[in-house]
């Protein structure tokens, strides 16, 4: 899995975060998503799947 994060289209709701916090985190000075693991592990796979499908603004893709 590949993931790639739109941080324009980013509105900064953080859900990401949540879902996957070894994976995503929010930039401190503008709020929107930081990716840390743009190829996460497998054990990771369930909780990047669920960020991208409750981001509000779309702004996660993934890629097998």
């Amino acid at each position: 899995m590949k993931i790639n994060v739109d941080r324009e289209r980013c509105v900064g709701a953080g859900q990401c975060v949540l879902a996957a916090a070894a994976v995503f985190e929010q930039n401190p000075e503008d709020g929107l998503v930081e990716l840390l693991l743009p190829e996460p592990s497998q054990d990771l796979h369930a909780a990047v799947t669920e960020a991208e499908l409750i981001c509000p603004s779309g702004a996660i893709e993934l890629q097998s």
